[in-house]
């Protein structure tokens, strides 16, 4: 049994000394206070030396502090053993609204483990001012509302503690509210609005108050809060009118509905309390309620019935003005409207006598009309005054009372004025005056006073030479302003010889309307002007006339063909010329002179070649007619040249005329002009080279002819029908200047052209001229050109034929070929 206690005592023991080694492990708690928001690094306390351990062991022990909620708000200084501020500390922000506030901490050592608990108290400080929930405070008061009564604000908050918190509160000056500061079961401060003063809305409808709640700290700190408190109204007003009376003056005879006046009555009070209503008291009279009406919104009177001063002369009404609020206030007014008596009757105007018409002739002074006047109303109302326009050439005479004469003040003209409209005006003297107006209407008669009148003292005419028998000229009409027989008007010729012959042979004028006729046809040429007299004259009693003169001027036309004078030759006959083939170049071979006898501008002759042999040979000025040579003759130049000249005037249309000059050249000297000179005839030289070359084109030549008789053959066999074609088979081709030719030609850059005229007869020449270059040959044919003379005495006609042929060796000559028979369509 000792065994065993001894054994179970020893186990008590083991256990006790196990049970005191791990209580030892864990210290007693320390206890440390600190204010908040310290800044960071700030030392809290030694810990090493409040643990009683060396410095050097924090280290090596490991030492290190609990996280508190993610932070780490402290931090131990392991060379030095401090305990140091890591993170700002706000108070507010770990306990709230506790008044004491804690922080439980724990040091861990490792080798052996043991850990240390401390409690950080951590101390308010005043860092935050009081703050209202709302910052304006709003609040409606009845202006009835009595002195005393109180009304709750809401309280400012603070979340510091102790001293640190609200402590009062202030509010700025009012005659007409105070506060009381009151503490609730928590400690906390509040105030309550009180009203010390009536209030009044009409005076001051809102009132604006400032709430300052204010803490215990040092320094102490403060929050505002804005009161607006809005005065409720109540009906504690009465409406007034502008005036306690009125008095309004309105004319009688006003339109119903006219305005009279307007009541203007005004409540101090607002809402319900200020809407007003209009309306007749009781002692008003039913007759005057029933000649005026009241609109009751806006306090308008407008007359209802119309007002006549015979009947009333004055209405007196009493007007109330009634309020909508509770316990409706009402205010009165008096009105008093005096009746003006107006000049509501008219004048009146009577015609006792009028003559409607009178002649323009008729004397100054002469009495037409007899007019009177009278008004119902008496005084000035009822005196009339009359007139008439003053631009009228009449005037009013006053002969009685009331009574007046109308006579003429000023000569008449119809022409002028054919009738006047009289408008009599009468008015009286009333305030407005009033008046009345008649119109009669006086006509004037024409007399004959008027000669007539041409629209031109002096007509000049242009008339076209040429012109048709009858034709008409101009219109000389007048204009007589008279009326009827005295505005008929009759036109004649004063009569005047002009070489034995009357101007009434020569002209003709209509007598009713003047339109002047020519009776023959004039000629420039003889006759270029004609002056005479044309009278008017009107049917009136006695008649008046007037002339006027006319100047009839011949205008040329281009009615004159050209006469050419120089060379002269029969009709349709050919000049011969002989000239000498050793002439030199620029030579006056000839010189074309033509006459017209038209105008200036129609008579201006130009020349220019119609037909030529040779266009390389000769030159023709266009304006003096001269004709020169070009170059000297040659050996390949035909012995006769054969030229049409054509002699055009400047008319429109041109008219024309031709010349035909055969030029023959003799091998010796032939003087032709006086400034020409005798040259000696050279003769062409032909070796034997140039012989041969002769013979090799000839035959060249002769065979491309017959291509060309084949040619004309083929075509004269096929004839083309033509609308205008004569029935002869002959074609006459001409070239010139003006006239259109349709030609279809195959032209070759390397080709000499030929030209090919046939003879009048059937046995013609054809002159080759100018030599190709190359081999190749091309034949034109040009058709017909119509409407030209022919100066010709024969009427066969002429074809152009173009030609190329080939030349051999650069040889220059020129052929005439003969052909016995051609045929032409």
């Amino acid at each position: 049994m000792a065994t065993r206690d001894s054994e179970q005592t020893k186990r008590y023991v083991l256990f006790f000394l196990l049970f005191s080694a791990v209580f030892n492990k864990v210290f007693s708690v320390t206890h440390y206070a600190i204010p908040e928001e310290m800044k960071e690094g700030s030392v809290v306390a030694n810990l090493a030396a409040d643990l009683g351990l060396a410095v050097n062991s924090l280290t090596e022990r490991n030492v290190r502090l609990d996280i508190i909620a993610n932070k780490k708000y402290l931090n131990i200084n392991k060379e030095t053993g401090d305990l140091y501020i890591a993170e700002k500390i706000d108070r507010e922000y770990l306990c709230s609204s506790k008044i004491s506030c804690f922080l439980k901490m724990g040091v861990i050592f490792e080798n052996p483990l043991r850990i240390f608990n401390f409690d950080l108290e951590i101390l308010d400080i005043n860092d935050n001012a009081p703050n209202f929930r709302w910052d304006k405070i709003e609040l409606d008061i009845s202006e009835s509302a009595s002195p005393g009564e109180r009304f709750s604000l809401n309280n400012a908050l603070d979340p510091d503690v102790g001293l640190n918190t609200v402590k009062t509160y202030y509010l700025t000056e009012s005659q007409h509210f105070t506060i009381e500061v009151q503490t609730g079961r928590d400690g906390s401060k509040f105030a309550d609005l009180i009203l010390i003063k009536d209030l009044d809305r009409e005076v001051q409808a809102v009132h604006n108050l400032v709430l300052t709640a204010v803490d215990g700290g040092v320094p102490a700190r403060s929050g505002t809060a804005t009161i607006i408190v809005r005065v409720l109204d109540v009906n504690d007003n009465a409406p007034r009118f502008d005036q306690e009376s009125y008095i309004i003056n309105i004319t009688e005879n006003s339109a119903v509905g006219s305005f009279v006046i307007k009541l203007n009555a005004t409540d101090l009070d607002e809402g319900s309390n200020a809407e007003i209503k209009y309306s007749f008291s009781l002692y008003t009279s039913e007759k005057t309620q029933e000649m005026f009406n009241l609109n009751s919104d806006n306090g308008e009177i407008r007359i209802r019935e119309i007002i006549n001063f015979e009947e009333s002369t004055i209405y007196e009404m009493d007007i109330e003005a009634k309020d909508q609020g509770y316990k409706a206030l009402s205010g009165q007014c008096k009105l008093t409207i005096f009746v003006i008596d107006m000049n509501d009757n008219h004048p009146e105007l009577s015609i006792k006598s009028f003559q409607t018409t009178v002649k323009e002739d008729v004397a100054v002074g002469t009495v037409i009309a007899l007019v009177s006047v009278r008004d119902k109303d008496s005084g000035d109302n009822g005196i009339v005054d009359i007139h008439i326009s003053k631009l009228l050439p009449f005037q009013l005479k006053n002969t009685s009372e009331n009574y007046y004469e109308l006579v003429i003040s000023e000569a008449l003209d119809r022409e002028k004025v054919s009738e006047y409209d009289i408008t009599f005006i009468v008015t009286d003297r009333g305030t407005p005056p009033l008046s009345d107006n008649e119109t009669i209407t006086l006509e004037i008669l024409d007399i004959n006073d008027n000669a007539p009148l041409f629209p031109k003292s002096f007509y000049t005419i242009p008339v076209m030479e040429n012109n048709a028998p009858g034709s008409l000229l101009s219109s000389l009409a007048a204009f007589d302003p008279d009326l009827h027989e005295n505005q008929y008007l009759v036109y004649f010729i004063i009569e005047k010889e002009i070489v034995n012959t009357s101007m009434s042979m020569l002209f003709s004028i209509n007598p009713e309307n003047g339109d002047l006729y020519a009776l023959k046809t004039f000629d420039y040429e003889r006759e270029k002007e004609f002056l005479f007299h044309v009278e008017a004259r009107d049917s009136g009693v006695p008649p008046l006339s007037s002339n006027v003169t006319v100047h009839i001027i011949i205008v040329d036309q281009n009615d004159n063909t050209p006469v050419i004078v120089s060379p002269w030759s029969a009709l349709g006959s050919v000049v011969e010329e002989v000239i000498p083939r050793s002439i030199d170049k620029g030579h006056l071979v000839s010189k074309v002179i033509a006459i017209d006898g038209d105008s200036v501008h129609n008579s201006r002759i130009t020349y220019q070649f119609l037909q030529l042999t040779d266009a390389t040979l000769f030159s023709l000025d266009q304006y003096n007619g001269e004709i020169r040579t070009m170059r000297m003759f040659s050996y390949r130049d035909a012995r006769h040249q054969r030229m049409v000249v054509l002699a055009k005037d400047n008319g429109d249309p041109a008219l024309s005329a031709t010349v035909t000059i055969k030029l023959s050249t003799v091998e010796q000297a032939v003087k032709v002009y006086s400034d020409t000179m005798e040259v000696p005839l050279e003769y062409d030289i032909f070796s034997d080279l140039n012989l041969y070359l002769v013979i090799s084109l000839g035959a060249v030549s002769f065979l491309l002819l017959m291509t060309i008789l084949v040619t004309i053959v083929l075509k004269c066999q096929k004839p083309k029908p033509t609308k205008a074609a004569p029935p002869a088979c002959r074609n006459s081709i001409i070239s010139q200047r003006n006239s259109t030719i349709a030609d279809s030609t195959l032209i070759s850059s390397d080709a000499y052209w030929y030209s090919l005229f046939l003879a009048e007869t059937r046995k013609g020449k054809v002159v080759v001229r100018q030599p190709v270059p190359k081999a190749g040959y091309l034949i034109s044919s040009i058709p017909r050109s119509t409407g030209l003379t022919e100066t010709s005495e024969s009427a066969a006609s002429t074809l152009q034929v173009n030609l190329y042929i080939f030349s051999f060796m650069g040889v220059e000559k020129s052929y005439c070929v003969s052909f016995e028979y051609l045929c032409f369509c």
